[in-house]
């Protein structure tokens, strides 16, 4: 950040967070991967592991399941404004009110040019998702190519949870991604609970010496 008195730029309040998670995210894909393959199984849908930068999520990694139809929707390395998407949301969960604020207003640009999201609209999701326990994106996907008469819309639904360092900061989030007709609302509370299951462990691997 820059001092408007001085003109002179230090670290910022994101500066503490970054460096508490600096540690486990050099080798995190790799240690999640057990995990994440595990929940791929269990759910059979597609699992991402995205982790947090600054204010933007970095999808780090990304299991399938076995289930037919898959839901990529996002690839390894693609990165996004945080506020856009499940991962995003249960990252921003944990915070104070004054941080998200903070976040939004520096993505608030981004969002709208880049997904057409407002301030509003992503507090409005993001206390929907403090409300259920977990972060919910649900949007419509368009099938096909160009111009194409016979391109059908469908649903994509993804719900994550934040995976937390010891201190409680958010630094990552698991997701997981299917066609919003499988993500019922009995099949999410049976989705997060596989996730709530999973999660405290691989936080407890994560904090450990490597």
């Amino acid at each position: 950040m820059r001092a408007a008195d001085s003109g002179r730029y230090f670290l910022g309040p994101l500066s503490f967070e970054l460096g508490l998670a600096a540690a486990p995210r050099f080798n995190l894909p790799h240690i999640c991967t057990p995990w994440l393959n595990r929940i791929a199984q269990k759910t059979g849908d597609t699992v991402f592991l995205m982790v947090r930068s600054g204010y933007d999520s970095v999808c780090m990694d990304r299991h399938e399941g076995a289930f037919p139809i898959k839901t990529i929707t996002m690839d390894v390395g693609a990165r996004r404004p945080l506020g856009m998407g499940a991962g995003s949301l249960a990252m921003l969960m944990p915070l104070p009110q004054e941080a998200v604020i903070e976040v939004l207003s520096a993505n608030s640009k981004r969002l709208a040019t880049q997904y057409g999201l407002t301030v509003p609209s992503v507090l409005k999701a993001l206390n929907r998702s403090r409300q259920l326990g977990y972060g919910l994106n649900q949007f419509q996907r368009q099938m096909g190519h160009g111009s194409n008469p016979h391109q059908s819309t469908t649903g994509i639904t993804t719900l994550s949870l934040p995976i937390t360092n010891r201190f409680g900061h958010p630094f990552a989030a698991i997701s997981v991604g299917a066609i919003t007709s499988r993500m019922n609302a009995a099949r999410q509370k049976e989705i997060v609970s596989i996730l709530r299951a999973e999660i405290p462990v691989l936080e407890k691997a994560v904090g450990e010496p490597r």
